[in-house]
């Protein structure tokens, strides 16, 4: 089949040229490229030019005058729209205008709400790029996937997600899954060689991989044929309409918050029928009352509360990620802050994941290494140093090479900094050889690379055959028990080959527990000279001379041990899990503290051992878990759910995905997790860091709270506003408050103070708190009788100001009413202070440390003193000037609420600290 030579660029939604029948060693001319060195800089950028991002068009953002216009979709603002017009009609153009503007200003303050709010989750989804490895001027790398063009020489791996299009020249074990593209529910096989079909459907392409897919197991390599929307996925999604605005997803608390304001809503109207009727029996002018009692639905109701629930969630996941918690689902937020088992991947999260090589064991011979971290400075000598012979043996340089020519690493220096390109524990490896000289690039150069038998968790071990000047030889390396079975000869520390007897065996196997016992990962080396290409990868693995140990440890994070502390003090049960020996891992977390004579560790063996049932009584008890599977994770999790635990469940390989998405909270790792876990996870720790799960579970309790700060501050407020005007009407007073007043109170102390609730510092004992139950209510009992006695506090406050101006000193109505308006304006203020916590006193907590509040409460001060000076405000405001006497009354009065609250508090102090000192005597 003749091919015609050309550059491909993205087609639209064309069918790409057969790439599967084009031969290998075609491919390379058809694209314009090298299958070894790949493109160069230049050429990439140019082709990038050319065919645009490789990435599909994101649905458009919603538009922003329906982002607007949805602020005014709620039945509560056509309430207020048509009260506008009634007055409009009754040629009551003030209130009118009035009355509209405010409901302007509302739909202002809610977009501006939104916007930020989407504009932060926009930010947010474009930290999460994709990246894929890639070989470029003849360096593999890491670049963002959407930099991928055609012709670039891409590496994929089990757990990634296909990047693009990719025709494969090498593959070894590899397979994919393409449920997603093609609906076949099995892995695929996949192979190097063309397919000599014309017309091959999409799903008999075996030498292919699409974009969107996954790699699950196995290593390839190929070339990019197709990017963005030249992709089949391209050509698919460019079939599907994308005009219509995607729909956005409710978290559980915004639909309770919403069930909760419908409910308090017919209560209000209750209220307001009473307040209507009892006004209207009195003489009350009829749209007075009418235009009160709309009033009053809406100071009822927390209509703005959603939107303040939505930025306060987008404030809380902009600090996680500011904390390098990269929130995918926005209920994680919610759900985080009950979190009561955090299962905890060990490498790189409780550890740096910096593998380092601290001793190489050959020949009965112990060998320490010195230096730590990615960066080749040190020396390898023996242990003790006194007996050290120089230059190094030649065993170890052949041990050395083994473990360099046997791994898929590369280390790097870029800007400076040592970094390695692929498993850390390959890195440590090329280390420990720069340590002695050995590099990787001068070893392959020498012994070319032919073929590799890729590590699988059931052989555990790894080997690639090589070209040498003594024939083909295969490089193995693997857990120290399995390859020990394999082998029947020993690499003597003069490099001499001999029998491998049993009282070698006995002393490589205490040698490999010994180093096991100090918390150290150890992997063994061996080789085999194979002549002629063996027949099966079985016979390559067998027959193997042993060559020695190489230990290494990832040392813990500075921090680790802080964080787990944290969590304990905070009520939250870590478990740590890990692929390691028992031992190795019993070790690592007695460091951390995590495990004691009391705790219990199961092993993988010890798991399967176990019935569900069993496993839910006992996994309480456990702390640590080693040598386990892809099921065992599961059943861990499940097994705590069963107890009734809320489950953050960490991991980064694709094995972890399933316990991730079976998880409560599913935390993938950010560096070093597969797309695969990404993909199924709530919540991304962008730098693999255990005591960021922990600050990300902080921030999750501190967004609830601040949301209940906020729901409290709003209901006391509104409740009070209903009750003025209902006992005003009992007790036969005039209206204290007219509806321009309370429309007014809902724009200036609903509107900016609840807001900087939002950003209200964390309690200082917040994690020094057990965690909430999952499905405990937004508001207790407690706290729904606080608000009641708060709103009752407010309105006496403002009834005994209107009062006291209308009877005591005799003041005209217009004049009471102003003072009544004022005195509530600002007895809510200042009780906006009180909200802050229900246990602490605000001076434990800091007048300032809120700086957002003060400003806020600055601003609707201003406001307020504003419409009461201005003289055109006066009649809109239906407000009058107020002599000194009355301005001091309304200070005296707003300060009320923080002196009757802080005396509260401070006896319920007095109180608990009584009964914890008579509950400590008995």
């Amino acid at each position: 089949m003749r091919i015609e030579k050309r550059l491909p660029v993205p087609s639209g939604t064309k069918r790409a040229m057969a790439w599967y029948a084009t031969p290998t060693e075609a491919l390379a001319g058809e694209l314009q490229t090298d299958l070894s060195v790949g493109l160069n800089a230049d050429e990439a950028t140019r082709r990038q030019a050319q065919e645009g991002p490789n990435a599909l068009p994101d649905a458009p953002p919603p538009s922003l005058l329906k982002l607007f216009l949805s602020q005014f979709s709620s039945l509560i603002v056509w309430v207020l729209i048509g009260a506008a017009i009634v007055s409009g009609l009754l040629e009551d153009w003030i209130d009118a205008a009035a009355i509209l503007a405010i409901v302007f200003l509302n739909g202002v303050l809610g977009f501006v709400q939104e916007f930020r709010a989407e504009r932060s989750l926009a930010a947010l989804r474009k930290m999460s790029v994709a990246m894929a490895r890639v070989i470029r001027g003849g360096v593999l790398q890491s670049i963002p996937a959407r930099e991928l063009v055609t012709g670039d020489v891409i590496a994929l791996e089990a757990g990634d997600r296909i990047p693009a299009d990719v025709r494969l020249f090498y593959t070894t074990n590899f397979q994919s899954q393409e449920a997603s593209l093609t609906g076949e529910s099995t892995p695929v096989h996949k192979q190097a060689e063309r397919l000599d079909t014309a017309e091959v459907p999409l799903a008999d392409q075996h030498n292919m991989v699409f974009m969107g897919t996954v790699a699950v197991s196995g290593k390839a390599r190929g070339l990019v044929v197709a990017t963005g929307l030249g992709t089949e996925l391209g050509r698919i999604a460019a079939m599907i309409q994308k005009a219509a605005e995607a729909e956005r997803a409710e978290t559980p608390l915004q639909r309770r918050l919403e069930q909760f304001g419908q409910t308090l809503l017919w209560l209000a109207l209750g209220v307001v029928t009473v307040v209507f009727t009892l006004g209207y029996l009195r003489g009350e002018p009829l749209v007075e009352m009418f235009l009160t009692s709309v009033s009053l639905a809406v100071a009822a109701v927390p209509e703005g509360l959603p939107a303040v629930v939505t930025i306060t969630l987008a404030l809380g996941v902009t600090r996680m990620a500011k904390r390098h918690a990269l929130i995918r689902k926005l209920p994680a937020v919610e759900t985080l802050g009950s979190a009561t088992v955090i299962c905890t991947d060990k490498t790189g999260t409780l550890t740096k994941n910096e593998m380092t090589v601290t001793h190489v064991i050959m020949d009965n011979v112990h060998f320490e290494v010195t230096g730590e971290g990615y960066e080749p400075s040190g020396e390898i000598r023996p242990s003790p140093v006194s007996h050290s012979p120089s230059p190094l043996p030649a065993g170890i340089h052949h041990l050395l090479t083994t473990s360099v020519l046997c791994n898929g690493a590369a280390l790097r220096q870029e800007n400076g900094v040592w970094q390695i390109i692929g498993d850390p524990t390959e890195g440590a490896l090329l280390v420990a050889a720069a340590k002695a000289g050995l590099t990787k690039d001068e070893l392959e150069r020498r012994a070319p690379f032919v073929r590799e038998v890729p590590f699988d968790a059931e052989r555990k071990m790894m080997t690639i055959v090589r070209r040498t000047e003594q024939g083909l030889v295969a490089y193995c390396k693997g857990a120290p028990d399995v390859l020990l079975n394999r082998c029947t000869g020993r690499v003597t520390l003069e490099g001499r080959t001999e029998a491998l007897d049993e009282a070698h065996r006995q002393l490589i196997s205490e040698a490999n527990a010994s180093l096991a016992q100090q918390a150290l990962r150890v992997l063994g080396v061996a080789y085999k000279p194979i002549g002629q290409p063996a027949s099966s990868d079985e016979e390559v693995e067998h027959d193997l001379f042993f060559l020695g140990l190489l230990a290494m440890k990832d040392p813990l994070r500075p921090e680790a041990a802080e964080a787990v502390r944290l969590c304990r003090d905070a009520g939250i049960r870590t478990a740590m899990i890990t692929g390691d020996h028992k031992e190795t891992a019993i070790a690592i977390a007695r460091e951390l503290g995590l495990h004691h004579d009391e705790g219990v560790a199961l092993s993988g063996a010890e798991l399967d051992g176990l019935t569900d049932e069993q496993l839910t009584q006992r996994v309480e008890c456990v702390s640590v878990y080693a040598r386990v599977s892809a099921e065992h994770k599961l059943r861990i999790v499940e097994a705590w759910k069963r107890n009734g635990a809320v489950v953050a469940m960490t991991g980064d390989g694709v094995n972890d995905a399933p316990a991730i998405k079976a998880a409560d909270i599913g935390v993938a790792m950010g560096i070093a997790g597969t797309d695969v876990t990404k993909e199924a996870a709530d919540m991304v720790v962008t730098d693999d860091n255990f005591a960021s799960i922990a600050a990300a579970v902080e921030e999750g309790r501190g967004v609830f709270d601040n949301i209940r700060k906020t729901v409290h501050f709003l209901l006391s407020c509104n409740v009070s506003e209903v009750l003025v005007m209902l006992f005003a009407t009992l007790f036969g007073l005039p209206l204290p408050l007219l509806p321009i007043h309370i429309l007014w109170m809902n724009l200036v102390t609903d509107g900016f103070p609840a807001l900087a609730l939002a950003v209200d510092p964390k309690a200082p004992d917040l994690m020094r708190q057990p965690p909430r139950q999952a499905q405990a209510r937004l508001l207790d009992g407690g706290r729904l009788w606080a608000i009641a006695g708060e709103g009752l506090m407010l309105s006496v406050i403002a009834l005994g100001a209107f009062w006291c101006s209308l009877f005591m000193w005799k003041q005209p109505i217009e004049q009471a009413r102003t003072v009544a308006f004022t005195v509530m304006v600002a007895a809510q203020l200042v009780h906006v202070f009180n909200c802050r916590s229900d246990r602490w006193s605000l001076f434990q907590m800091g007048v300032t440390t809120n700086h957002a509040l003060i400003w806020a409460v600055v601003l609707s001060v201003a406001l307020q003193v504003g419409i009461l000076t201005i003289p055109f405000m006066e009649p809109i405001f239906k407000v009058a000037p107020l002599p000194i006497e009355d301005w001091e009354l309304m200070v005296a009065m707003a300060l009320l609420p923080l002196a009757i609250v802080e005396a509260v508090k401070w006896f319920q102090r007095r109180a608990s600290a009584r009964l914890q000192k008579s509950q400590g005597d008995q």
